[in-house]
């Protein structure tokens, strides 16, 4: 795992969204924009994260879209209000990326790494050496695992998970808290 008071600006953040960056309903999904809660610290932390790293994406499984539960257009709304909120702050996203088969097998679909080679080919500059992948699933850091990223596990609803373990790098309690220790001020 590389020092990260020495990421810079050509490096990349691939963040999950649901028990990263929002408050997860276990067993739920978000449905509607109403539905969708900034965890504590987040949106600071984006603007944050934002000044350290090059390029932001998030990878995020979406299976109620497939399974009817929602629609792709509630979908697209939630993430064009949480896009905006970040941007209100000073933080950026560059692409997201959500996966709503109902496969498991599918590859865009976590742990499976298709979402973070769809990025690579959309930004050509992204270098899976120099890239994170932080999410609260341990099908998150073996999707970053596949991808060849580094890796971080953020305890906000599995803390059950253990570390050390094969597939983290590093760990912490949230969003905020690896901001806090990329970015010094």
């Amino acid at each position: 795992m590389p020092d990260l008071k020495k990421i810079t600006r050509d490096w990349t953040l691939f963040l999950d969204r649901d028990g990263v960056i929002n408050d997860e309903k276990l067993g739920e999904y978000i449905l509607h924009w109403d539905y969708f809660i900034f965890s504590k610290g987040v949106l600071e932390a984006f603007k944050k994260l934002s000044d350290a790293f090059g390029r932001i994406i998030i990878v995020t499984n979406q299976k109620g879209v497939g399974k009817g539960l929602m629609t792709q257009e509630a979908l697209d709304t939630i993430h064009y209000e949480m896009h905006r909120e970040v941007e209100i702050v000073g933080g950026r996203i560059d692409r997201i990326y959500a996966c709503t088969d109902l496969d498991d097998e599918s590859p865009m679909r976590k742990p499976n790494h298709g979402m973070a080679l769809q990025a690579r080919k959309d930004f050509p500059e992204v270098d899976f050496t120099k890239s994170i992948m932080v999410g609260n699933k341990p099908s998150d850091m073996r999707f970053g695992r596949a991808a060849g990223m580094f890796t971080v596990f953020v305890a906000t609803t599995n803390p059950e998970v253990p570390f050390p373990h094969p597939d983290i790098d590093l760990r912490f309690a949230s969003l905020q808290e690896f901001a806090e220790a990329v970015c010094v001020g």
